[in-house]
């Protein structure tokens, strides 16, 4: 299928899934995962629609999920497993210490989101994506078995299995797994995590985030969320200051517990761009703890 085709097709799916005409359509930057469309619609309002291999309606449980909880998200106006049709905020990408200071406080509120179940753990109400890869959620009693089962070993497994991790690195990942309870807490606040802040998944205006975008939700260690951060490099001190004003970032975390959770994007990505660079650079980390 051509990109007119595309575009005429997805004209016509956001045309009959609002009910409306469609005036113009224009491709935007999706991402790694999906494809993002602006289109400009007969009744004056611009939507953005998000088309794409993966079960999008698992993206919109997400969004929902965290509207209900107060984090600023595009509206959803409908959703289904290939197409999203939702809210179109513009920004003008302008990553200020102000727009950190705004991010650090919406991520400290966040993550002050328990589970609304009658036993609160780890995890979430379902399975999610993490970019186009299954991240399964069961509720777990411990941290430390959750991050062994369904993180660190989960995606070890995977990146072994593809053959882009090597039997030394991942037996490596093994031993830290097995001492793992010496490296993270087993029973810290199960606070509710975006999971995927960096810049593309942030659309930002006027000094402050106007939308979270793209997430990867579960109820985990808020520390998760902060090593990703750091590990995106889309802040700085701004962010790290103004999230230790509002909620503390507890000693330790930038000394070793930083490293181990960074591991996850880490292989994620190795996984996915199959590049070497970060099979150096889980290398490097397990060094730096003692692996």
């Amino acid at each position: 299928m051509n990109d007119r085709e595309t575009e005429s097709s997805i004209r016509e799916r956001v045309g009959d899934s609002l009910g409306v005409g469609v005036e113009a359509i224009a491709e935007l930057d999706g991402g790694e995962v999906g494809r993002v469309h602006r289109v400009a619609l007969a009744d004056g309002r611009t939507v953005a629609a998000k088309t794409g291999d993966t079960p999008l309606d698992v993206e919109a449980f997400m969004l929902s999920f965290l509207a209900d909880r107060g984090l600023p998200v595009p509206d959803l106006y409908h959703r289904s497993d290939d197409l999203l049709v939702m809210e179109y905020v513009e920004g003008d990408a302008e990553f200020t210490p102000a727009v950190e200071r705004d991010a650090a406080h919406h991520l400290a509120e966040l993550h002050g989101e328990r589970p609304r179940e009658s036993n609160p753990s780890f995890g979430f109400p379902r399975d999610t994506l993490t970019g186009p890869y299954r991240q399964p959620n069961p509720w777990t009693e411990s941290w430390v078995a959750f991050v062994r089962d369904r993180r660190l070993g989960h995606f070890a497994g995977m990146a072994r299995e593809a053959g882009v991790l090597s039997s030394g690195l991942a037996d490596r990942i093994d031993a830290l797994a097995r001492n793992l309870d010496s490296w993270l807490p087993d029973s810290p606040p199960a606070s509710l995590i975006h999971g995927d802040v960096w810049a593309n998944n942030l659309v930002v205006g006027e000094g402050r985030v106007r939308a979270f975008l793209d997430p990867a939700c579960y109820f985990g260690h808020a520390e998760v969320e902060l090593a990703y951060v750091d590990f995106a490099g889309s802040f700085g001190d701004a962010f790290f200051e103004g999230y230790d004003d509002e909620r503390g970032i507890d000693a330790g975390f930038f000394d070793g517990r930083r490293d181990v959770y960074q591991l996850i994007p880490l292989l994620e990505h190795l996984l996915y761009f199959e590049d070497e660079s970060y099979a150096a650079e889980i290398e490097r980390r397990l060094v730096e703890i003692g692996y």
